[in-house]
């Protein structure tokens, strides 16, 4: 019997990120986004902390589907702009979302930070809501540098300006779907939940 988990997610991206990881651990498992979904309003992500977004995501979706719903906020903490954009990942050059402004900006942000100094990190925080009130929350990172230019046409955000401790000479936009799960900062997070997922949503 499949099991139906709702992302609260329209990014087919991580959607097939999130299908891959837990789809290993937990039998039969489907993944589904909100174009999947009867339309709901999705709620403002203020929180100040990455899971605290997460969590605002998880429940609304729960609420709004009666399905278990999980939710991940994520982004770049870089060093030299003091831990930012942390939280403001994602509408770091303003309205409208924008993948290549906010990288073209964190770029002009850092064009005269020495490579020495260009080190931060992706930070992740995925949260699940589950029936009966129950919610679980897990947390990884990815640290690494921020290069100089973009290079790869894999992954989402900033991607193709961030090279990986772990996966050195490419950025993590150059690494293939699987090799980014095995190190990313979401990869962990969620290979943290799912043990607790599976027991959850096979009991």
């Amino acid at each position: 019997m499949t099991t139906t988990v709702h992302l609260a997610s329209r990014n087919a991206k991580k959607i097939a990120e999130m299908q891959r990881i837990l789809g290993d651990v937990v039998p039969d498992l489907e993944v589904v986004g909100l174009d999947a979904v009867d339309a709901y309003d999705e709620p403002v992500e203020d929180a100040p902390t990455f899971a605290g977004n997460a969590l605002v995501k998880a429940r609304a979706g729960f609420v709004a589907t009666g399905l278990p719903t999980l939710a991940d906020d994520s982004g770049l903490c870089v060093d030299a702009l003091n831990g930012m954009p942390g939280v403001l990942s994602a509408r770091w050059a303003g309205p409208p979302k924008s993948d290549e402004r906010n990288n073209a900006l964190l770029l002009a942000q850092l064009v005269d930070v020495p490579d020495a100094r260009r080190r931060g990190h992706f930070a992740c925080a995925v949260a699940l809501c589950l029936p009966g009130g129950r919610e679980l929350i897990t947390e990884g990172v990815m640290p690494g540098s921020v290069r100089r230019e973009v290079a790869g046409s894999g992954g989402f955000g900033y991607d193709v300006l961030f090279e990986a401790d772990s996966a050195p000479g490419r950025t993590t936009a150059e690494l293939s779907p699987e090799e980014k799960d095995a190190i990313s900062h979401r990869g962990e997070a969620l290979r943290l939940l799912a043990p607790l997922a599976r027991e959850a949503l096979t009991a």
